[in-house]
């Protein structure tokens, strides 16, 4: 039988087939929920079960079993056990609608070892609005897709990413490494729903690994200079300290940024490394006895933001206050 599925916030319903995830239904009405990984890891597509009970295929990485004792659900993965009544994301700042352009390569350079800073530039006539955090699909000859998010401040036609080298990668070990300013790269923007949500009035608690650290930059640079800036505390983890790519850069943000905290974590550091080591969300949980009054964005490898929301709740972090954006790499034998 089907389900009815309403949305408290705006009285909307659809119904969702026998095993038809909620989103999928919703997308089949034609109704857009948040979403963006569709297979459970990156919790974007998080809602809160008002009414009824939902059921899982397999439970998904990016929810705890605390969060479902809460009645939160993934909707790409929660398959209705009774008919719903569901709270969807909070609504976001306005941003351009996705579309495709062609953009142009200002700029490639190396930022360390294995990550390239590659600037593009995208016609004015594109009129781009984006949030700080979101992210740009670089379409791929063979109709794929490749996900970088953007690195600097909103700007609309300059653009900045880190982009890892992956081996074996399609893009970034191969075509990324032939680029060269004025070359030309088909691209579709923006998207996702990952960005700085200024309605929570709290202190901000940015942890990254590796080129998560690209969105948080994001936002913290459109943050600089701005009287209503919270307090930040920003703890990146790597594995040695040449990883650490824009680690000299990064000290100079004290001077632009309210109460301005930086920690970097090694977790592979050699003996001459005399800050912290281990796991970056270990290093947050032995500098913060209680998270309650923050809000919380993770940025990086799928492992660390699971087991960071886990520590972080059992320092009574608050679920809804607490933003994910989950990176996962591509090579050619998993594409």
């Amino acid at each position: 039988m089907a389900f009815r599925i309403q949305l408290l916030d705006t009285a909307q319903c659809f119904e969702a087939a026998p095993g038809e995830s909620v989103l999928d239904a919703a997308l089949r009405h034609e109704l857009r929920l948040p979403h963006e990984c569709c297979f459970g890891s990156c919790a974007t597509c998080r809602i809160k079960l008002v009414e009824g009970s939902v059921r899982y295929d397999d439970f998904p990485p990016g929810l705890t079993p605390e969060e479902a004792a809460e009645g939160y659900a993934l909707a790409c993965q929660a398959r209705p056990a009774s008919d719903l009544v569901i709270s969807s994301a909070r609504r976001l700042p306005p941003c351009s609608e996705p579309a495709r352009h062609l953009a142009t390569v200002t700029a490639l350079r190396p930022l360390g070892d294995d990550v390239l800073h590659l600037s593009l530039e995208v016609p004015p006539e594109a009129e781009l609005l984006y949030r700080p955090g979101q992210y740009i699909n670089i379409l791929l000859p063979d109709g794929g897709h490749r996900s970088f998010s953007m690195a600097s401040r909103p700007h609309p036609q300059a653009l900045d990413f880190h982009i890892r080298r992956i081996p074996e990668g399609r893009f970034t070990s191969g075509h990324a490494a032939r680029l060269k300013p004025g070359d030309r790269l088909p691209v579709e923007l923006p998207h996702g729903s990952f960005c700085f949500h200024a309605e929570d009035y709290r202190p901000l608690l940015m942890v990254a690994t590796g080129t998560g650290l690209a969105p948080i930059k994001s936002i913290l640079e459109s943050l600089m200079d701005d009287e209503d800036c919270p307090p930040v505390s920003l703890y990146w983890g790597m594995r040695t300290e040449a990883d650490l790519y824009l680690h000299d850069e990064i000290q100079g943000w004290a001077d632009r940024l309210c109460d301005f905290r930086y920690v970097p974590v090694l977790s592979r550091a050699d003996a001459g490394w005399t800050g912290r080591r281990g796991h970056v969300q270990q290093a947050v949980a032995e500098d913060f006895e209680d998270l309650s009054e923050h809000a919380i964005y993770l940025c990086g490898a799928p492992a660390m933001i699971g087991d960071a929301k886990r520590v972080f709740l059992t320092r009574n972090a608050s679920v809804d206050h607490l933003y994910c954006d989950s990176f996962t790499f591509q090579s050619t034998a998993t594409a």
